[in-house]
């Protein structure tokens, strides 16, 4: 049991550290907790299964990568290292007010209209996920979240440099639990906050959890990175 330990709470901090950012996904999330409770945590739920999702596909293929590069496996731990500080280098420049984009992680101007002014992007997204019943939200908030092309790169570069800690059943078994839990509690916390704070929650408090959730990103690439080639 102590050997899953280890990969279960490295699972649980690569699920927050996708999770935690709170971009414009986040934003309809907390909308959508401010109007219907119960259609809320159908959206968190199909959030939290596209992460796991993502990260069962990269950690199925990741080890099987892995094998095949053993002689660079340090070369190849380091670019996955980059690539992950590239990710979280760019979300910590963008860490400010205005959430981004949930399929591009840029800035969106337009976010902010989510609560019901026109426009598009987030906003229309917003007004057409609002009122659904719960299966159909539930698919929506995969649908919208399944486009975001940096949580597959963030899983692929994260699984591929730990391909010899995860090629065994169990302990891939056991970050996989790790990552579906923590994302499905933080996308729930969030809910629940929506319920009580609704649009009380400050633009300095969407920015630390950006601050935080890179920050996660950026300790998970200096780790993987050591020891150095």
């Amino acid at each position: 049991m102590s050997e899953l330990m280890t990969p279960a709470l490295a699972g649980a901090a690569a699920g927050l550290g996708v999770a935690m950012p709170m971009g414009a996904m986040s934003v309809l999330l907390l909308q959508e907790a401010m109007r219907h409770r119960r259609t809320a945590m159908a959206a968190a739920t199909g959030i939290a299964v596209v992460d796991l999702g993502y990260a069962a596909l990269a950690t199925a293929v990741g080890p099987w990568v892995a094998s095949h590069i053993s002689p660079v496996e340090a070369w190849v731990r380091l670019a996955s290292a980059a690539i992950l500080l590239a990710i979280a280098a760019h979300g910590l420049a963008g860490a400010r007010a205005t959430p981004p984009h949930p399929t591009t992680g840029a800035d969106d101007p337009a976010a902010p209209a989510a609560a019901g002014t026109t426009g598009a992007g987030p906003a229309a997204a917003g007004r057409t996920v609002t009122g659904l019943r719960p299966a159909r939200t539930f698919a929506r908030y995969v649908a919208l979240t399944a486009i975001n092309p940096t949580t597959a790169l963030y899983f692929a570069a994260l699984t591929t440099a730990q391909g010899a800690t995860l090629g065994s059943g169990p302990a891939g078994a056991a970050f996989l639990v790790g990552v579906g839990v923590a994302s499905l509690l933080w996308q729930q916390s969030l809910v629940a906050l929506g319920s009580l704070a609704g649009a009380r929650i400050s633009a300095t408090a969407r920015v630390w959890t950006f601050r935080l959730g890179y920050g996660l990103v950026a300790a998970y690439a200096l780790k993987i990175a050591f020891p150095l080639p």
